[in-house]
């Protein structure tokens, strides 16, 4: 009669037979991701390479010939110190600054107040009305810079046509400083709705306990907007604040499309401006590859500071 002696033990712990089977199943985040990664790769990450290479390579005349025959060579950061150097790269960006000055504080200021009065408890129609403040956004872009446009030409402008009836002449929408204003307000028309949507979903949020509570305590619907609403909506308004801020540094569709009806605007009003004359109307790419990186940077370093900053601020009390 044989007997059955139990394995050695080797000191080493066993696993339960259930966790030996998770194997196979370790592959399934990295078959889910797969198409995300192979859209981020052929999509962002090699066209950032590209560019960055592309950055450092320059048109240079290689032929010493009769004619000569142009060609890329390597020209290390020469690109980028002639951008940095460039005066009207430079005066782009005073020209984008004043136009964020107008443009970011009344699309948040709008958006925030629209939200407010839509989530006020005395509101009527408030499905008509977050609808009607959002349409805008949903006209594209060249769009709605075509549908202003013929709105400031002296020639076709309704608000124009009753000044000269009244006898005050034609508005200068499109001349000197006024470009600014009409231009930004392209741009709140277009984006009040989709900030005031973010701020509103926020406050749907908010617990209606709190609200109750400071309504027991006396609080005017003013103060619960201004010391519980608000506040709380911080991280909203951080989130808008940064989309704003960078679809100001990228502004381009609404001072290309009125440039044809004003002299104010020139082919380097706005940085995007220029890497577009740089890569398609002088053909000189790297010099446009570097610019776009310089902006590219620069955007990044920007909202990065602003994050900081705004988060520090608005959280900082909350330890």
């Amino acid at each position: 009669m044989t007997s059955t002696t139990p394995a050695a033990d080797t000191g080493r712990p066993r696993r339960p037979a259930r966790e030996r089977r998770r194997g196979p199943r370790t592959r399934a985040p990295f078959v889910l991701l797969a198409p995300a990664l192979v859209l981020f790769a052929a999509f962002v990450a090699i066209p950032i390479g590209y560019s960055l290479f592309l950055s450092t390579q320059g048109l240079r005349i290689v032929d010493e010939g009769v004619f000569g025959i142009r060609s890329e060579v390597f020209v290390g950061l020469a690109n980028y110190t002639q951008v940095l150097a460039d005066g009207d790269f430079w005066a782009g960006f005073g020209r984008l600054t004043l136009y964020g000055l107008i443009a970011v504080p009344l699309t948040l200021g709008l958006a925030l107040l629209f939200a407010l009065l839509l989530d006020n408890a005395s509101s009527r129609a408030r499905r008509f009305s977050r609808t009607a403040v959002f349409i805008p956004y949903a006209v594209p872009g060249v769009v709605a810079s075509l549908m202003w446009g013929f709105m400031y030409l002296p020639s076709t402008s309704p608000f124009s046509y009753v000044t000269d009836k009244l006898g005050l002449g034609t508005i200068p929408f499109l001349d000197g400083g006024a470009i600014f204003p009409s231009l930004a307000n392209i741009a709140i028309w277009g984006g009040v709705g989709f900030n005031m949507i973010i701020i509103y979903t926020s406050l749907r949020g908010i617990p209606a306990e709190l609200y109750d509570a400071a309504r027991i305590d006396g609080c005017s619907e003013w103060r619960i907007a201004w010391r519980i609403k608000i506040p709380l909506v911080a991280p909203a308004l951080v989130i808008t604040g940064l989309f704003a801020l960078i679809g100001t540094i990228q502004v381009y569709g609404e001072p290309t499309m009125l440039s044809p009806m004003t002299n104010e605007i020139s082919q380097t009003w706005v940085p995007l401006m220029q890497i577009y004359r740089d890569g398609f109307i002088r053909d000189d790419l790297p010099l446009a590859a570097a610019g776009s990186v310089i902006l590219a940077v620069g955007t990044l370093v920007v909202s990065l500071v602003l994050l900081k900053v705004t988060q520090r601020r608005a959280f900082g009390g909350i330890r």
